[in-house]
């Protein structure tokens, strides 16, 4: 037997083929993060529940995906990544065809608990199949189209979902998912090879249980408390639970033999500082996410489907550019590519603080082109500096790690960028806002303006931790 993938020639041959079956499912998982928020007023009025509790849809997919990424990264070392991914891909199928059936709003968030462990799975073991699948010299255009895929997935939810609502019920919002998730799995079925690196060490389930209980309550506080008031009994409580389990995360993980995390690895300055360089730019992102469908639909008055056409200008750049982006990295190595990116995305944030209610589209358009663009020369050579700045043992760690801070930023995103939003809102009104106010356009254009400062400000620190992280980076080229 082959010691490793790149070794084995049938796997060599079929190599792109594995690239084009996970790539596939880090498309849809990450997808579902974003493509419900379209979807949210529609899904409210068809199940008869409040626009707040309609939001649990979106937010409780991304808070459970956070809570399972390092339990399925050590699975994946422990097991084998691609028994991992293979078994994230059914139970992500099911979870999707679960999710159609509109019974009520506990079902909905049941099937979406189901759709984000099988999400978190993949997740979890898909940049650590390809690093080990490709050689150093595709690795940067193979890490490339996978962080393609995920920032195409996390952006083009919105412009998407609201193409779908324009021919089809809610439902197939989910149910997209099904025929292509099966398509992808026999793909994935016929080119993925058997495990070769199966380290069979014992998991750290007490640890899982404290991250775990730590994301749910944080976040969870955060989300009530943007509807309630942070100073509402539940939220102090779910802060209080988040703080005593992140220290009890923090204990255990000191006394166990084989933890969850392995804090050895933040030591590596490259791979932590690209990981939070990646956290700070997917929260950028996600402000646009929040913040720009409100702007086209309402401050507008664009209908779902124009608005969706105008957001995929974002995606639509990425898919092109990503891949240019990844053959770069391997040519010309990240640096340049990196700092390009991060000085395209924070000048960009401060364009979009312009945006009024006579703005021509034509400029926006213009703007999300270059945001796209951004995006495209950052994700791809970031993505091959956490990859292959560690050793063979911590890949799938690594790689679940790269996911979770992606995610992270998600959430981070939303919770943030609609906190400030609502905040800034509430400032010029002079009473609390929460919503967007149809008769009062002004005060939108204010709080976005401010919300968008609170964007740049996140790409440009990134920019800044670029520069000194890369001052002494020796990696390829």
């Amino acid at each position: 037997m082959a010691h490793t993938y790149q070794d084995d020639p049938k796997v060599q041959k079929n190599r792109w083929l594995i690239l084009v079956a996970v790539a596939m499912f880090t498309f849809m998982s990450t997808l579902d993060g974003s493509i419900v928020n379209i979807a949210l007023p529609t899904i409210s009025n068809d199940l008869a529940v409040p626009m707040n509790q309609a939001e649990w849809i979106v937010s409780i997919y991304l808070m459970v995906v956070c809570s399972c990424l390092l339990l399925f990264g050590k699975l994946g070392d422990s097991w084998g990544k691609i028994k991992v991914f293979r078994l994230g891909m059914f139970i992500f199928i099911l979870g999707s065809f679960l999710c159609g059936f509109n019974h009520s709003l506990a079902f909905l968030l049941f099937a979406r608990v189901i759709q984000a462990v099988g999400a978190s799975m993949t997740m979890a073991s898909n940049t650590g199949i390809i690093t080990e699948v490709f050689p150093m010299n595709e690795r940067g255009r193979a890490l490339g189209s996978i962080g393609a895929f995920v920032s195409l997935g996390s952006i083009a939810g919105p412009g998407l979902g609201g193409l779908i609502l324009g021919q089809f019920s809610w439902a197939y919002i989910f149910w997209i998912n099904v025929p292509v998730g099966i398509a992808t799995f026999i793909l994935g079925s016929k080119v993925l090879p058997k495990d070769i690196h199966q380290s069979h060490q014992k998991i750290d389930t007490l640890g899982f249980i404290a991250f775990a209980l730590f994301i749910m309550s944080f976040f969870g506080a955060i989300f009530i408390g943007q509807e309630a008031g942070f100073m509402h009994q539940l939220p102090l409580v779910l802060f209080v639970l988040s703080i005593i389990a992140f220290v009890a995360f923090l204990l255990i993980e000191k006394r166990v033999q084989l933890p969850l995390i392995t804090f050895q690895i933040f030591k590596n300055k490259t791979f932590s500082l690209s990981l939070l360089t990646a956290t700070l730019i997917f929260s950028s992102n996600f402000f646009i996410n929040v913040v720009v469908p409100f702007y086209l639909q309402r401050a507008r008055q664009l209908s779902p489907s124009v608005a969706g056409l105008l957001m995929m200008v974002f995606p639509m750049v990425m898919v092109i550019a990503s891949p240019l982006s990844g053959y770069l990295t391997d040519k010309i190595g990240p640096k340049i590519l990196v700092l390009s990116g991060l000085t395209i995305l924070s000048v960009t944030q401060i364009f979009y603080m312009f945006l009024r209610l006579d703005t021509p589209i034509w400029l926006y358009v213009v703007i999300t082109a270059l945001v796209g663009l951004g995006n495209s020369l950052f994700q791809s050579p970031n993505n091959t500096m956490v990859m292959s700045s560690v050793s063979r043992e911590y890949l799938g760690v690594a790689g679940s790690l790269n996911s979770f801070a992606r995610n992270i930023g998600m959430v981070i995103g939303i919770s943030l960028a609609t906190t400030i939003l609502y905040q800034a809102m509430s400032v010029h009104a002079g009473y609390r806002v929460t919503t967007y106010l149809d008769k009062h356009p002004e005060i939108f254009i204010y709080g976005m303006r401010i919300t968008f400062f609170g964007s740049f400000l996140l790409c440009f620190i990134a920019l800044i931790l670029s520069i000194y992280r890369l001052k002494n980076y020796s990696g390829n080229k």
